[in-house]
Parts: C-alpha cells; sequence; structure tokens
C-alpha cells in the first residue's frame, strides 16, 4: 500500500507533479472528480446478478466522461499505465467500502499489468486487495489491449503468478481485432467477453450469429464462460440465452451506477423467465448451397503422354470395369482417354502396327472435364445444363486443386448432384430460401423442450393444381413466393418462425400473442392478390376453365388459402413428428370447411376424422 501512496496514485500526489502539462485530465484528477461505476454482469440461466464491471467515469455532459475519452487523454499525458493502475486501486477501494459479496471485473490493458506486477512485487498484489477490503477471489482482472502486448510470453508467466494468488483473468472485447486466439490459448482466462460488434442486435445478424456459435465451440475447448456484451433488447438477451451463452451485459440488463445493483431490470427478467424461445437469425439464402466433398469416383491407374498406345490396350483389356483413364503430367491431368473410342480405334486394321508403340496423347482429349472436389452445387449444375456435354461420354477427372484424385462418370455425377440438392433443400427451399423440413424439426423440438405454448399454423393452397396446369409453373412459383411473402410479412421474425415444408405448403410456428390476426391477415392479403396472378379474362370470370385430376374440364374460381391451426401447450405433445401430424390434419379440416382459419388443440385433433 506504501507504494502506492509514494507513487501518489491513491493520494493525488502524481498527478499534481509540476512535469505534466496542464489539462482537463489533470484538473479532474487533482479535483478528485472522477468516480467509478459499477454495471452488473447477468447470469442468463437464472437471471441472478454474477457480477459487476468497474468503469471509470468524469463529470456528466463534459468531454472526458466515458472511459475511451479519459485513457485516450491518459495516454497522450504520457502517463497511461499509471493512470490504468490508478483507476484499478479506485474500483477496488470504492467497492471494499460497498462490502460487496460479488465478483469485480476491472479493466487493465495487458502492457499495464505486466509493469505494474515488476514495479509491486508479486507479494504486494494480494495484500493490496486485502488492505482495500476485497479478497483477491473477487477480482477479475480484465484485460483490455489499447495496443498489442509486447511479449505475449512475459504477460502469460505474470497471469500464472497472479491466478496462483487468487485473482481471475477475462479476456476483453474478443474479436475487436485486437485480441488474438493465441492471447486466449495462452493465458487461459475464466472469462472471454464478445465484442459488441458480434453480440450487438445478434437477433438480425445472421453473420455474427454463426461467429458466435463459432465462438462457444472454441471456449468449450478452452473450459472459458463467455459474456455477450452490448445486450440492449430483449429480442438480443432471448436469442443469446436459448443460445446458452452463460452471461451477458448491457443496458437492457442494467445500466452503469455508482451503487451496485442486487437485481438485473425487470423487463431482462421477464424475457429470461418466458417460455417462448427465440427463432434464431439464418441467411435468407446460402451463398454456397453444398460441395461435393463425398462425391464418388473410380480409383483408377493412370498413364503418362510417354505411355505407348500398346499399354493403355492393356490396361483397358485388364481393367473391363474402366470406362477411361486419366494422362497426367506430373500429378496434374492433361487428357483424358475415352475407351470405347480408344478400342474401336485399336481394333482397326493395322493401326496397333503403326501406332502402338507411339505416344498415347493421340488417342486422349486434351481437354478434359475437370472438376474440384469442394466445387459448390450451384457450378456443378451449370455442367450439366451447359452446351459442353463431355462428361457424357468421357466422364470427368476429379481433382483437388489441380492434383489428380481419381475419375467419375456422367452417371454418377447427376446423381451427386441431385442428392446434394434434395438434401439442401431439406434446409432451404431453393425457391423460397425459407427454412426447409430438418430446421422445422429443429424448431419445433426447441419448443417441445422449453415448454412454450405456440401455435403451429399449416398453410396450403386450394385450387392450386388446376391454376399452375393451366398457366404453367414460372406463374405457379410466382404465387408460392407470395405466400412465402405474406408469412413473412404478417409474422415477427424475432418470435415466429417461417418455413417451406414443399410444394404449396408452408409452417408458420407462431409465439405472437394476437397470431390468430396475424393468420387472418395472411389469408385475406392473399385473397386481394391472388387474383392479380390471373389473366384479365379470367378475373372477370372469377377463375379458369380447365380440367380437373380425372380429365373433366370443370370451373375452378379463384386459389384461396386455407390455414388449419393446432394449439400446443406445455406436454400436451412429445415430438416433432406429433406436432406435424397433427398440424397436418388441422390443414385437412380447414380445407373441408373451405379454406379460411381453423384452430383446433393438441389431442383433440386426434378425434378430426
Amino acid at each position: 500500500m506504501a507504494f502506492f501512496e509514494n507513487l501518489g496514485l491513491l493520494d493525488g500526489s502524481f498527478w499534481r507533479d509540476a512535469r505534466h502539462p496542464p489539462s482537463e485530465l489533470l484538473q479532474l484528477l487533482q479535483q478528485d472528480a472522477l468516480y467509478v461505476a459499477f454495471q452488473p454482469i447477468a447470469n442468463l440461466k437464472n437471471g441472478t446478478v454474477y457480477a459487476h464491471e468497474a468503469l471509470i467515469r468524469g463529470p456528466a455532459h463534459s468531454q472526458l466522461h466515458s472511459a475511451d475519452a479519459i485513457l485516450l487523454a491518459a495516454q497522450k499525458l504520457g502517463f497511461l499505465y499509471e493512470f490504468e493502475v490508478h483507476c484499478v486501486l479506485r474500483a477496488l477501494k470504492q467497492w471494499g467500502q460497498l462490502k460487496q459479496p460479488g465478483r469485480l471485473f476491472v479493466n487493465i490493458s495487458a502492457n499495464a499489468l505486466i509493469q505494474g506486477v515488476q514495479i509491486v512485487g508479486v507479494q504486494r498484489l494480494s495484500q493490496v486487495a486485502h488492505s482495500l477490503g476485497v479478497m483477491p477471489r473477487q477480482v477479475v482482472l480484465e484485460l483490455t489491449e489499447h495496443e498489442r502486448v509486447i511479449d505475449m510470453d512475459a504477460l502469460a508467466e505474470v497471469v500464472k503468478v497472479i491466478q496462483s494468488l487468487g485473482f481471475s483473468i477475462a479476456l476483453d472485447d474478443f474479436g475487436d481485432g485486437r485480441s488474438s486466439l493465441r492471447l486466449w490459448s495462452q493465458i487461459k482466462p475464466m472469462v472471454v467477453k464478445i465484442d459488441k460488434y458480434f453480440s450487438g442486435d445478434i437477433s438480425n445478424r445472421p453473420d455474427n450469429f454463426k461467429t458466435i456459435q463459432a465462438l462457444m465451440q472454441i471456449a468449450e475447448i478452452f473450459d472459458t464462460a463467455l459474456v455477450a456484451e452490448g445486450i440492449e433488447t430483449g429480442d438480443d438477451l432471448r436469442v443469446f440465452r436459448d443460445l446458452g451463452i452463460a452471461y451477458g451485459q448491457g443496458y437492457f440488463l442494467g445500466k452503469p451506477d455508482i451503487c451496485a445493483v442486487q437485481q438485473i431490470l425487470a423487463p431482462a427478467v421477464a424475457v429470461l423467465v418466458d417460455s417462448r424461445v427465440a427463432v434464431m437469425p439464418e441467411r435468407p439464402q446460402s451463398t454456397r448451397q453444398g460441395q461435393l466433398k463425398h462425391l464418388s469416383m473410380i480409383q483408377a491407374p493412370t498413364v503418362s503422354q510417354h505411355t505407348p498406345i500398346d499399354d493403355v490396350a492393356d490396361l483397358f483389356l485388364a481393367r473391363s470395369e474402366l470406362h477411361a483413364l486419366a494422362v497426367l503430367e506430373a500429378d496434374r491431368p492433361i487428357g483424358i482417354i475415352n475407351r470405347q473410342q480408344f478400342m474401336d480405334r485399336y481394333a482397326t486394321l493395322f493401326f496397333r502396327e503403326i501406332f502402338g508403340k507411339k505416344s498415347c496423347m493421340q488417342c486422349a482429349n486434351t481437354e478434359p472435364r475437370l472438376i474440384e472436389r469442394n466445387h459448390d452445387v450451384e457450378e456443378l449444375v451449370g455442367i450439366l445444363t451447359s452446351q459442353d456435354q463431355r462428361y457424357l461420354n468421357d466422364g470427368f477427372i476429379v481433382v483437388d486443386n489441380g492434383r489428380y484424385l481419381g475419375l467419375g462418370t456422367g452417371e454418377q455425377l447427376v446423381r451427386s448432384v441431385t442428392e446434394l440438392r434434395i438434401e439442401a433443400a431439406r434446409h432451404a427451399n431453393p425457391l423460397t430460401f425459407l427454412p426447409g423440413n430438418i430446421p422445422i424439426s429443429n424448431h419445433i423440438k426447441r419448443l417441445l423442450d422449453s415448454g412454450a405454448w405456440f401455435a403451429a399454423c399449416y398453410l396450403d393452397l386450394n385450387h392450386f393444381k388446376p391454376f399452375n396446369d393451366y398457366y404453367g409453373y414460372w406463374r405457379g412459383d410466382d404465387m408460392i413466393r407470395l405466400v412465402a411473402k405474406l408469412a413473412l410479412q404478417h409474422s415477427d421474425p424475432n418470435k415466429d418462425f417461417v418455413g417451406h415444408v414443399g410444394g404449396d405448403d408452408f409452417l408458420i410456428l407462431f409465439q405472437s400473442d394476437n397470431w390468430q390476426e396475424r393468420a387472418q391477415c395472411i389469408i385475406s392479403v392473399f385473397e386481394a392478390q391472388a387474383p392479380l396472378l390471373y389473366d384479365e379474362a379470367s378475373r372477370l370470370k372469377g377463375g379458369i376453365e380447365t380440367e380437373d385430376r380425372n380429365g373433366v374440364t370443370r370451373f375452378f374460381s379463384f386459389t384461396s388459402l386455407s390455414i388449419g391451426a393446432l394449439v400446443v401447450n406445455k406436454g400436451q405433445l412429445a415430438t416433432a413428428e406429433d406436432v406435424a401430424n397433427q398440424a397436418a390434419l388441422a390443414k385437412h379440416t380447414s380445407k373441408v370447411a373451405g379454406g379460411g382459419l381453423q384452430v383446433i388443440h393438441a389431442g383433440a385433433a386426434l378425434k378430426v376424422p
């Protein structure tokens, strides 16, 4: 303690040193006008206050009110590290006077921590904390990086020592460009705080959502707890709660105050105890539909440009299953020899006698179709539909960054692309880009596990097939997209999940309290807009005359929308399959009634004929 008094970091003599030029910060320090505010860090599992963060503040409405402005001023004056130590001491002293039982997070840069420990000495650290009325186990040193860590190894040694004394370490603002994965790995902090850039507005930022999921996997590897900073809305808080992030901090949970609060704000508590689940932000359309990493290929022998034609013939005769052979230069393909074409030429009169000892390149296609192992599906679809159809006869060569891996046939390519697109459609419908069957089932499971009530609304079009047959699939796709657009427009993106089962079938999993009003709006707006997809003559008649499923020509009125709603309460259904089956029965009830919204309740759905 005497060291800090001698240095003047507690009694103010350091700031009165004449060597420092006059400044607003020095005046505030000399007047003891700076103070510490405490912001709660909440446990997102039970809603309790886990800890507080100490934040240095200047007078309200002054240029030096925020911590960033104050630290920048100290850096310009050339005593940033001393000022950081002063802030830590000030926070500990004020915390000790409040006699709070919880943990206190205090900010200090890595370089300031190294210098402070080197000057003070290890044994004095816990003595200083005790003298200020704080136990070391209460203190979490939150490492901030105003600049790059000069000596990572030195920091790791310092951290190891202070952890042995009972202090804990947190890493602040991870992901802001200064905090590194190496720092996380080397110092092994108890807590890592996710930078506001990634956590702010998370309910509307799919890319950042994916980033945080990746950080959670890293945190599990390092056995580190995560704190989501910058939580400003209930929707964001719900996402972090459902993700399983341990702790959160932000104005929605509690604002900084000179008094340490014992409870987070009531709206935040309401979100944390609410059984309704978050609708996780997802990209409306995946930029990468998938890759053919498991593309079937044939492990075939290869030849070089110097291989004689007779040797190629011997290979084909010995391996009857080979449709082709790749010609390589080093390990890169320069040609492909089609079996059928080669054997037809080889069997002609005097061919083997004249050309048998010559290079096989005379029989090779020098522009083979190469397919990279990590090709996007859409690129491969382009191959299937292009005018260049060489793959049908020669097959193709599978490469990895241009290096030969094996051979494939046109049939294998078509099958692989088809299988992958079917699998992709189960995740996201290729027409509307809405979530498909797998995400729908996963969200239903989350709803059932949470015990939340919800309404599963099954949407289906009436008289859609006659419309589609009459106008063609292009106009039919427009009508399906209209349903998707209206479903999204009349749903709350943070509460209601919109999925596309397939064809003209959609499922909305409502958690909005006014879900019936929303469903009725979808029906009424669709009835107003669907006729616009008909030609003028059909609009005047109110529909179209076309063949039904039995080939009989009859009149079909405008396509309308049926919505069967299944209301599910806690414990009524066990699996996503149960929900899907009973929602389908609810849809059947609506179609039998001629359209509109028909509501039934779980259990009662079983009585529907």
